[in-house]
C-alpha cells in the first residue's frame, strides 16, 4: 500500500517537469553552451540528459533492456540512446521537447495501476526496487540537475523564477492599501 497515488506522483512530475522549462526558457539560448568549469556539463547537455533520463524508468519496467537471466542490461540501453543524449537540440525544440516528455512521462504514470507502484524491478546490478522508488528517483534526479541549473542562472546574472515569484509576492504583501 502506498500514501502516494499514481495521480499524486504525475502531479509531481508536472511540477517539477514545470520549473526545469522555466528555467530552461530563462537562460539565453547564447548561454546554452555554457560551462560552469571545463569538466562540468553544459546547459544544453543537462538539459538533453533531463530529457533522455526521464525515459529510464518506462525502459526498465518494460523490460526492453531486460537480459534473460533478469538483469538490466544498462549498456545497452545507454548505447541505443546514446545518439539522442548527444544530440544539439536549439533552445526552442529543446523546450518543446522537454514539455511534451514530461507530460507524455506523467501521463504514463497517471496510467499505472496503483499496485503497479508495488511492482519490484530490477536495477542495474540485479538489486530490485519498487516502481514508486525508481520514478520518485527519477524526479528527484531532475530535481538535482534542476538545482545545477539554477545556480547556473545566478552565475549568468539571472534571477532565478522561484526567487522573483517570492520576491513579488513580498512587493505583493508590502504595498500599501489604496
Amino acid at each position: 500500500m502506498t500514501l502516494y497515488s499514481a495521480k499524486q506522483l504525475a502531479d509531481s512530475i508536472r511540477t517539477v517537469r514545470r520549473n526545469t522549462v522555466l528555467i530552461s526558457e530563462d537562460i539565453r539560448e547564447d548561454d546554452y553552451g555554457f560551462r560552469p568549469t571545463p569538466e562540468s556539463r553544459s546547459v544544453l547537455e543537462i538539459l538533453t540528459h533531463i530529457l533522455f533520463f526521464s525515459q529510464f524508468d518506462r525502459a526498465l519496467r518494460d523490460k526492453k533492456y531486460v537480459t534473460p537471466l533478469g538483469s538490466f542490461d544498462l549498456e545497452k540501453f545507454l548505447k541505443e540512446n546514446e545518439s539522442e543524449q548527444k544530440k544539439r537540440y536549439s533552445k526552442s525544440e529543446l523546450v518543446s521537447l522537454l514539455k511534451e516528455s514530461g507530460e507524455s512521462w506523467a501521463q504514463w504514470v497517471e496510467g499505472l495501476r496503483e499496485d503497479a507502484l508495488d511492482e519490484q524491478v530490477a536495477q542495474p546490478g540485479g538489486t530490485p526496487r519498487t516502481l514508486f522508488e525508481m520514478i520518485l528517483g527519477t524526479k528527484e534526479h531532475e530535481m538535482h540537475h534542476r538545482a545545477q541549473l539554477t545556480v547556473i542562472e545566478r552565475m549568468l546574472g539571472i534571477v532565478p523564477h522561484l526567487t522573483r515569484r517570492q520576491l513579488d509576492a513580498r512587493v505583493a504583501t508590502t504595498k500599501p492599501s489604496s
